[in-house]
């Protein structure tokens, strides 16, 4: 199985969005500011999102590879480890300084949307 290691990915990046939400509403509710909270579940949003948008490419990759398929799959894992990691890692330590990576992950998700669009229209 060529995609194993993605197929692991998303499943691990599943798990995580889980672990995360939980851990956001059980034990940061009243822990955090709001403003800190709600960055941490805009992490846990967007990583739930495109957790399963990555499920959606690999199904359409196992029945029709393209080969702009695994630059989306690549982007977003990047992306959602640097948007969704940050904000995390932002509203767990409170250093503002992190919030400068995010819009790199966001830059790295929107070009990922972007590529699938060009790897569906290539199709």
């Amino acid at each position: 199985m060529q995609d194993r290691g993605w197929w692991m990915t998303a499943a691990g990046s599943g798990a995580l969005t889980v672990m995360a939400g939980a851990f956001g509403a059980h034990a940061l509710g009243d822990a955090l500011a709001p403003r800190l909270l709600a960055a941490f579940e805009t992490g846990v949003r967007y990583q739930a999102w495109h957790t399963l948008a990555i499920l959606g490419v690999l199904a359409w990759r196992s029945s029709l590879p393209r080969a702009g398929q695994l630059a989306v799959l690549r982007l977003w894992a990047l992306g959602t480890l640097l948007f969704s990691g940050s904000l995390y890692a932002l509203a767990l330590s409170g250093i503002s300084l992190l919030g400068m990576i995010t819009p790199l992950g966001g830059l790295c998700l929107i070009v990922g949307w972007l590529a699938l669009v060009y790897s569906a229209w290539r199709a």
